[in-house]
């Protein structure tokens, strides 16, 4: 983490904001912590703002705000969204998710890969807490992190044209939940019956940057159980703290 942020230029329209050159839970806080004061207070001429692991980018208007203006707005803004980032509490949800066999087609492959049997393979993904980095690269798709260098692997080398909504995937030291059908490189260890993205919600997707995300494992009747109660509305996935 640096001691100041970093505000560089990116184009003549955008500023990348950077936190750190690494990738931890405390930057990605500060990041969303300021992506909500920008959001929240919306100065003339601020356009859109792209939250990431470690950085935020700014657009802006050069006709209504100069760069070294929105540097300065910026820079107010980051002490005041620093107060809220050490305010800011996680919600905690618990995914469940039947490994291996169709729902997770390359599991036995991870497991290989890594000289370890699938059973210790699910152990490991599921005994983990994850932080919600940053939603990309379809709507609502959770990139989690960090993964056990016990099981991190590379992506496919040749990507699939249709992974099924709700498959969780590899890649890297990344795992990730797939909220739609998508073409996808993932290594697919298992599938979740939970819905995470709904254009009718507000906001639309399920999980939020800073969520904490556990996945239980489960079989095929509880994964049926819990299809239907998500099909109802009537399954919450986040732990409520009393």
């Amino acid at each position: 983490m640096y001691n100041s942020v970093k505000l560089m230029p990116f184009g003549e329209s955008a500023m990348i904001v950077e936190f750190g050159n690494t990738i931890s839970p405390d930057i990605n806080r500060k990041v969303h912590a300021l992506h909500n004061a920008v959001i929240y207070n919306r100065p003339v001429g601020v356009g859109e703002c792209v939250p990431t692991y470690r950085s935020l980018l700014v657009t802006y208007d050069p006709a209504e705000l100069s760069f070294e203006e929105l540097a300065s707005l910026v820079r107010d803004l980051e002490k005041k969204a620093e107060k809220t980032a050490s305010q800011m509490k996680p919600r905690k949800a618990v995914i469940p998710v039947v490994y291996g066999g169709d729902f997770g087609p390359d599991l036995s492959a991870v497991s290989q890969h890594h000289n370890l049997g699938e059973r210790q393979v699910v152990e490991i993904h599921s005994e983990a807490e994850y932080t919600v980095y940053m939603i990309g690269f379809i709507a609502g798709f959770p990139y989690l992190g960090e993964l056990s260098d016990q099981i991190a692997t590379p992506r496919l080398q040749t990507p699939r044209l249709r992974v099924p909504a709700g498959s969780v995937g590899i890649a890297e030291r990344q795992t990730g939940i797939y909220p739609r059908e998508a073409p996808g490189g993932w290594r697919i260890i298992g599938r979740t019956p939970i819905k995470l993205f709904d254009p009718t919600w507000q906001p639309p997707a399920l999980l939020q940057p800073s969520d904490l995300v556990k996945f239980k494992p489960i079989g095929i009747p509880e994964y049926e159980e819990i299809s239907e109660a998500v099909s109802r509305g009537v399954y919450d996935p986040f732990i409520q703290d009393r």
